[in-house]
């Protein structure tokens, strides 16, 4: 699963595409609107591939998370983020077992959750696997 220039934006909804680097910060366009916008280096950017869930032991890539998800759902979308806190604990809960429930906020994971919903609505998640195991066969 490749999340490289899917850009996360504080203030704004959704995710964003990576377009193009400008002097005064970053073009982005929006995954489901395609709406491009200029976002300012006073924003804050998050990228999706560096950001991780704390669990007990170690911090986990949401890459791994999505992943998890992904196994469990298959070509489906996961629970809805409106659901409420305790179903989306729970639910979470079956995703990651050991997440630091400490740290981890209903939000962040209502975040997450939708998320993966709009990823895989836009078709930014699929499975890698197949493709790596022939990647591997050619090199043989």
């Amino acid at each position: 699963m490749n999340l490289e220039g899917i850009l996360a934006i504080g203030g704004k909804p959704g995710l964003y595409n990576l377009v193009a680097q400008s002097r005064g910060g970053v073009i982005v366009e929006h995954l489901t609107t395609n709406k491009r916008l200029s976002i300012g280096a006073q924003a804050q950017v998050s990228a999706l591939q560096d950001i991780a869930i704390f669990t007990w032991d170690e911090e986990k890539p949401l890459a791994e998370i999505f992943q998890a998800m992904m196994d469990k759902h298959g070509e489906e979308k996961s629970i809805s983020p409106k659901s409420s806190s305790r179903e989306l604990e729970d639910y979470f809960a079956e995703i990651l077992p050991d997440y630091d429930t400490d740290r981890v906020y209903p939000s962040d994971i209502k975040k997450v959750v939708s998320w993966y919903n709009m990823l895989h609505e836009t078709g930014h998640l699929t499975m890698e696997a197949p493709e790596e195991e022939s990647k591997e066969e050619e090199t043989k």
